[in-house]
């Protein structure tokens, strides 16, 4: 494999930075690339350049590392910007999009990709990602985006169509729904449950038991979906030893299964006919039907929102392993079996010019899946190679399913250009369309706390 140069932008963060190098530096077929290491905090950004310099030496990696505090300077050269940037503080601002919409009657599932909550993310990150892009189009015309930042339709969708760079959006949600099917077709496919609550909800609790049944069911299983990121839907599920069709027996599953697991995921399965790939707190962030003031659907399905201040404690921990393994005081042989949630499978496969199937990608729709807008961004199947991301044709996707991600990619194209083109009218619209919001005045109420503030992230709205 040829040299390739590897742009890390957000390389400080404790979770994605972290496992990324590790992946990275470990890898045999990219012995002797570059890594350009990139954060804008200086402080991170020197823990993460010696954590670098010593797997360098110790996992005699020949890599030429450099560091830079602003992604321009790194460009020059690269072939991937691997790139999952937030716009800081992120669990405060992700608490205060909850919260602000609640001063007007509005309680959000989730408020982090879809909702009120997730046109405010998106606007906040939209800009800058767009800044990274259109500078590649200057230094690295050529190279492709690798996004790993949320809301990923709204991220990608920004980049594809305002800018010229080929962007890739990756996501590990897929694992999700194969520790589902494992927990619901244990019996027949010899799986071992793990004890105690299974639930794909965001708390390290059930992050264990879930890994263990997704790799279990990986083992067992084939899955396509496609659909939307944190929205997609399992179009057909085999078993990899006999190539059986095992659709057929998810009904009788669910009927046997505990009622407290995805309750959410169970009904919404019960009546569209087709199995939820993300779990209950990502599924519900696009659904119409779980923020209702009077039936208050977070009790029924126990919906329960991010742990921002345990989030918040785990990055400062996170940041404190960092700098010991930096500084020599703490072992790094964890980093060997560290995942970069894809981003070194894809470098590997399109600069080696293999032939990599990868689960769920991200990508504009060329056709892959039949009822959803050409240039939208959805999430299928993919093949990885020297031809770059080829993405498997999925058909069509149940009427129901599709109408529901049409609306939501309707939602993703008025965010992106209202930020973009700082139109209020557009933002607005984007509102009211969002299934989330039911009323006019809340809309304009809730629109206009974000953009007041929000005010210094949201600059093309006050010009």
């Amino acid at each position: 494999m040829s040299r390739v140069k590897v742009t890390v932008i957000g390389a400080g963060s404790a979770s994605f930075g972290l496992n990324t190098l590790g992946a990275l530096m470990r890898s045999a077929k990219l012995r002797g690339s570059e890594i350009a290491l990139v954060d804008r905090n200086a402080e991170t950004l020197e823990v993460v350049r010696r954590l670098a310099e010593r797997l360098n030496r110790e996992w005699d990696a020949e890599m030429k590392i450099s560091a830079y505090p602003h992604h321009r300077a790194a460009l020059p050269g690269t072939h991937f910007v691997v790139s999952a940037i937030e716009v800081p503080p992120r669990e405060k601002l992700w608490r205060m999009d909850y919260e602000i919409t609640l001063r007007h009657g509005v309680r959000q599932p989730y408020a982090e990709n879809g909702g009120p909550g997730g046109f405010a993310h998106a606007a906040r990150n939209i800009l800058p990602v767009l800044e990274i892009a259109h500078d590649m189009e200057q230094d690295c015309p050529d190279a492709w985006f690798i996004n790993f930042s949320n809301p990923m339709v709204r991220v990608c969708d920004a980049i594809h169509r305002y800018s010229k760079v080929k962007v890739i959006g990756l996501c590990h949600q897929i694992h999700a729904g194969y520790a589902i099917l494992g927990y619901l077709l244990a019996e027949r496919l010899g799986i071992r449950v793990p004890e105690g609550p299974i639930s794909t909800h965001a708390d390290p609790k059930y992050w264990k038991a879930m890994g263990q049944l997704a790799r279990q069911a990986e083992e067992k299983l084939v899955v396509k979906a496609a659909g939307l990121n944190h929205f997609t839907w399992m179009l057909d599920i085999r078993e990899k030893q006999t190539g059986e069709d095992l659709y057929p027996l998810l009904a009788d599953a669910w009927r046997r299964a505990d009622p407290k697991v995805e309750p959410l995921t169970r009904r919404v399965f019960e009546a569209f006919g087709c199995m939820p790939v993300p779990g209950d707190e990502h599924l519900d962030e696009y659904l119409p039907w779980c923020s209702d003031p009077v039936t208050r659907p977070w009790e029924k399905f126990d919906l329960s929102l991010y742990d921002w201040d345990g989030r918040e404690r785990n990055r400062d921990e996170g940041l404190e392993v960092m700098r010991q393994m930096g500084a020599g005081t703490r072992d790094v042989s964890p980093l060997k079996e560290a995942g970069s949630e894809g981003a070194l499978e894809v470098i590997e496969a399109i600069s080696g010019a293999e032939d990599l199937y990868h689960l769920a990608v991200n990508l504009p729709n060329q056709g892959q899946v039949a009822n959803l807008p050409l240039g939208s961004i959805v999430e299928t199947p993919c093949v990885l190679s020297g031809m770059g991301a080829l993405p498997v044709t999925m058909g069509a996707l149940p009427e129901g399913a599709a109408e529901l991600c049409r609306r939501e990619l309707a939602v993703v194209k008025l965010c992106v250009d209202s930020v973009v083109e700082g139109s209020r009218q557009k933002a607005l619209q984007c509102l009211l369309l969002d299934p989330v919001i039911t009323d006019l005045d809340a809309a304009e109420q809730i629109l206009d706390d974000y953009l007041t503030t929000y005010r210094e992230y949201l600059p093309t709205f006050w010009k």
